[in-house]
């Protein structure tokens, strides 16, 4: 039970970090430098652009018909899971644009464009990671895929092409340009923050000396392996080769004990983005 309620505490901590990173990254650099938006963020600047309103209270009113679209077409469960994020980002949206020295960070448009496109990028990754829902105009791409099974990601693109397409009609080229440059960082930081702390080192060993080099990975260098069978390309001669995974901060020492232990070894090094399962993701020993 105690756990449980730490990781809830955790992943609510998450949440309101990560609604604080999109609400500065909106009040402090995207709206002041006019940069285009998708989303329910650049539904509201959209709107906001021709109706004097302050855009918080417009991505509310919208978060809050979207949710509604959401209960209807999707289900309630659905609906709850984007009723928090939904609620909380402009709510503390409203706050922020109440403080004067978050109007204009920057007086740079691609410095106000690298922060904001990697703030929210962290933001959407924490709660992606987490398990939640951003919620917003994804309701709209989801619900058109349950009852056409148009490929969800091309929705998700399609839609967010057309809210920052309207936003062309008063935008000029170099805020479109950002706009685009924004999205990429996004995304690109979003994927860095999903996989971050699990990636791995994955080595493939090829050596004359398998039963040494097996034994000073399971002992001297405390980490897991696992023995192929294969066959040498050159000779025809059945041998073994030997893969395990460590973390990255592992690989020179790993590499240095091969090479000490077997000088005509060869290994190959690759990045494994996740790792699941006993020795990674929970306790190797029991």
């Amino acid at each position: 039970m105690k756990s449980e309620a730490k990781d809830k505490a955790k992943n609510l901590a998450i949440m309101v970090f990560s609604n604080i990173l999109f609400a500065i990254a909106v009040t402090g650099f995207i709206r002041p430098h006019g940069i285009i938006l998708g989303g329910a963020t650049g539904l509201g600047l959209l709107i906001t652009h021709y109706v004097n309103m302050k855009l918080s209270v417009v991505v509310m009113f919208i978060n809050i018909v979207l949710l509604a679209i959401a209960f209807i077409f999707m289900g309630k469960k659905f609906a709850i899971s984007t009723l928090a994020n939904s609620i909380l980002y402009p709510v503390i949206m409203y706050v922020f644009e109440t403080f004067i020295i978050l109007g204009k960070l920057t007086e740079d448009p691609m410095l106000a464009c690298v922060f904001s496109g990697v703030l929210m990028g962290i933001g959407i990754g924490l709660i992606l990671k987490t398990g939640g829902s951003t919620g917003g105009t994804d309701v709209i791409a989801v619900a058109i895929n349950k009852y056409t099974h148009i490929n969800l990601s091309v929705l998700l693109y399609l839609v967010d092409g057309v809210i920052m397409a309207l936003q062309l009609m008063f935008s000029n080229r170099e805020q479109v340009m950002l706009g685009i440059f924004l999205m990429a960082l996004l995304t690109l930081t979003m994927n860095k923050i999903m996989i971050m702390g699990k990636t791995q080192a994955q080595l493939m060993i090829f050596t004359s000396k398998v039963d040494e080099v097996r034994e000073k990975i399971l002992g001297q260098e405390d980490a897991g392996a696992t023995l192929f069978k294969i066959e040498k390309g050159y000779t025809g001669e059945e041998s073994k080769a030997i893969m395990c995974l460590i973390p990255r901060r592992k690989v020179y020492d790993m590499c240095q004990m091969i090479q000490e232990t077997d000088p005509m070894a060869f290994w190959t090094i690759s990045e494994v983005n996740e790792v699941h399962g006993r020795g990674f993701s929970f306790e190797r020993r029991v």
